[in-house]
């Protein structure tokens, strides 16, 4: 299968399927994450655990759709509350600790400013809006950027 790319760790992000895509059934999808823009800016949250700027996301617990985890792991780790996250795909990876192939739910939400209100917790250090028309934070997850920019609003200019 094609990578589209993949990290030091030889997790690959191996396909994308947009939204309106048949969802996926070839592999479980226990996970969401959230591209947030504002203009051509992406909040990254900074995980302690991975030492990494990610995209905000976690597991899909029992019983909750991919939405809701979306929701609930936007809250819990930026302290953004936000209605209207549009499904914008499916980011199929390859990940080696263990090995498998998964899904994530990736959804979308645009804000008006750049949100700064934030409380480091266990999980998560910081946040930061990355300015997509500049290159990754050097400690950036490459997966997670690569999904960000697939995730561009419409009208945003890419560079």
């Amino acid at each position: 299968m094609e990578t589209f790319v993949a990290d030091a760790d030889g997790n690959a992000l191996t396909a994308f399927l947009p939204a309106g895509a048949r969802a996926p059934d070839d592999a479980p999808v226990p996970a969401a994450l959230v591209a947030v823009w504002c203009g051509r800016h992406v909040l990254l949250v900074f995980d302690r655990f991975r030492g990494r700027w990610e995209l905000p996301g976690g597991g899909i617990e029992p019983g909750e759709s991919p939405l809701r985890a979306a929701a609930r792991e936007l809250r819990e780790e930026t302290g953004l509350d936000l209605d209207g996250l549009v499904l914008a795909g499916y980011a199929r990876f390859r990940l080696t600790a263990p090995r498998r192939v998964e899904y994530a739910a990736l959804y979308t939400a645009r804000v008006a400013t750049l949100h700064s209100d934030f409380t480091p917790n266990e999980e998560i250090g910081a946040i930061r809006w990355w300015d997509t028309a500049t290159p990754p934070p050097e400690d950036a997850q490459i997966i997670d950027t690569t999904l960000a920019h697939r995730t561009r609003p419409p009208g945003e200019p890419a560079e």
